[in-house]
């Protein structure tokens, strides 16, 4: 049984801390650089890609696409500058189209 791939893509400085959990790590200066590593991970079966959300602004089509799929599953993170509220809102979007309801703030749709 194979383990499965994670990986990180963010700005270096946001992203290296990650390496010393055992994820592989991939540095990407432009949101485009982003998208086609994305792409590629996917192709090479990881299953899980954290994404910072300062980058994942830009990508949202490319992000949208792998929300229909079941792998890779992309989560955003804050960068080391702090969080733009993305990660939550794709959390709470997730949970509401698993579940039909909104278990994180209570709040009935």
């Amino acid at each position: 049984m194979s383990m499965y791939k994670m990986g990180v893509i963010g700005d270096r400085d946001s992203i290296l801390g990650f390496k010393a959990l055992g994820l592989s790590v991939f540095p990407v200066t432009q949101p485009e650089e982003a998208a086609r590593l994305i792409h590629r991970l996917a192709k090479e079966k990881y299953a899980v890609l954290f994404l910072t959300e300062n980058i994942a602004e830009h990508i949202k089509e490319t992000i949208e696409r792998y929300s229909t799929v079941p792998f890779p599953v992309i989560t955003l993170i804050p960068n080391n500058a702090g969080s733009l509220g993305l990660g939550l809102k794709g959390v709470k979007a997730s949970v509401e189209k698993a579940l039909g309801v909104d278990i994180l703030f209570g709040e009935r749709g």
